[in-house]
């Protein structure tokens, strides 16, 4: 659901002082997380979704978490990623912020810079494996406020028997060879590549990373997607729809469950998640058994897969903020993300979990995990959850009608700069 403006900017503006008082129960209002791990705290998460979530939640790992840390009951609300931001900003303009929340990649700038979230010790982004590039998201202003748990990545999925068939024996170097394999792919009813069955601003952003671009300046004050790189980015959807290679109105939507247009073999190549082979296990288990599927990261100027997923981070104002500073990097341990990626099929945010045999059986996982070199994360400013919900309503008529990539990007980059100059 769309955030409106106003509610966001009354939780993040004249609603913060009431809202970072924090939920949990307690004598103290704020203060350091370096006493005993005791009290009452709330945690908010928009992922262990359903009864088998839930379960492996309160039962296995807060069930862990309750063994080490006795004093410290926890309550949990569930929510989704759909609800998540009007629930955080509700509860700020209410006073109500949970003491710990799981949250997006992306999403840590805007709540960062009017001071809702604690920074946490550094030491804790040294503490496990972590490429330094999933680390990023999870830093503002040269601090770090959360740590990463379990992710997903944008990467192209595609089909060996296609790909022999047609004589190709590797994936493509750029997006000119891109574009020449899913004209030659293309036969009958089956597209040669199908770049929009994930939502489109997360693959626009990866054609934009992958074309050498960026969304924001590295202090996330300056819009950097309107240099070139991000029409091209565009205008190479466009090019393709053009050649009959892809069609926007083909797509198949990932969240109804329906096999892909990979799997019904409708489409040869195919922007996908690393979620990918938990469907293939369950619908189309023969593709897996025949070997046919393969995956490949997007490049053109340079690899890029999207790296999106789940932080999990700590109130400013939490009133036992050693309990929700231990929550939060109990969280982050290895056992419980590995226990949370199994559970969504995610990738787990950490290097030392690529031996597991979660991550040996599950090779879109595996794959992610050895390409975390190539990660890139959407967001960078302040103003990201106002623009994030302005891409794909902008970009969209330059997709499926006649507006120019140019004008599209040109109209998105004014809107950027809108919302970061109320910052």
């Amino acid at each position: 659901m769309e955030l409106t403006r106003r509610l966001l900017l009354t939780a993040l503006g004249a609603g913060t002082a009431a809202a970072v008082t924090g939920c949990g129960t307690g004598s103290s209002s704020g203060g350091s997380a370096g006493g005993p791990a005791e009290g009452e705290i709330s945690l908010l998460t928009p992922i262990f979704e359903g009864s088998d979530g839930k379960k492996l939640l309160e039962q296995e790992i807060l069930g862990g978490f309750r063994k080490k840390h006795p004093d410290v009951k926890v309550n949990v609300d569930y929510t989704t990623y759909t609800q998540l931001n009007e629930k955080i900003t509700t509860a700020l303009a209410g006073g109500l912020l949970p003491d710990v929340l799981m949250m997006g990649v992306g999403w840590i700038p805007p709540f960062a810079a009017k001071k809702v979230l604690a920074p946490l010790p550094e030491s804790l982004a040294t503490r496990h494996d972590y490429e330094p590039r999933v680390l990023e998201p999870s830093r503002y202003d040269g601090k770090l406020y959360a740590l990463p748990t379990v992710m997903a990545t944008r990467l192209v999925a595609y089909r060996k028997d296609h790909f022999a068939a047609a004589g190709i024996k590797k994936p493509p170097r750029d997006w000119t060879e891109l574009r020449a394999m899913a004209k030659q792919l293309t036969k009958g009813d089956r597209l040669g590549f199908d770049p929009f069955s994930i939502d489109l601003r997360q693959c626009w952003e990866t054609f934009l990373y992958a074309n050498g671009g960026s969304l924001f300046s590295a202090d996330g004050k300056k819009v950097a997607f309107t240099d070139g790189r991000g029409v091209e980015a565009l205008q190479f959807f466009k090019d393709l729809s053009a050649d009959g290679s892809a069609d926007y109105a083909k797509k198949t939507d990932a969240d109804a469950g329906a096999p892909t247009n990979l799997q019904t073999g409708k489409a040869a190549m195919m922007m996908t998640g690393s979620g990918l082979w938990k469907q293939l296990q369950d619908q189309t288990p023969e593709l897996i058994e025949k070997d046919l599927i393969g995956a490949f990261v997007l490049r053109n100027r340079r690899p890029a897969m999207l790296t999106g997923g789940t932080l999990v981070t700590q109130s400013a104002r939490s009133r036992n903020p050693a309990a929700a500073r231990a929550l939060v990097e109990y969280l982050a341990a290895p056992d419980s993300i590995l226990a949370a990626a199994e559970q969504r099929a995610t990738v787990p945010g950490l290097r030392e979990l690529r031996s597991t045999s979660y991550v040996k059986k599950n090779k879109l996982v595996d794959f992610s995990l050895q390409n975390l070199g190539s990660a890139c994360a959407e967001g960078g400013t302040p103003a990201w959850m106002e623009i994030r919900e302005k891409i794909k309503p902008t970009l969209e008529p330059a997709v499926v009608g006649g507006r120019s990539a140019k004008s599209a990007i040109a109209e998105l980059g004014r809107l950027a700069e809108s919302a970061i100059a109320r910052m």
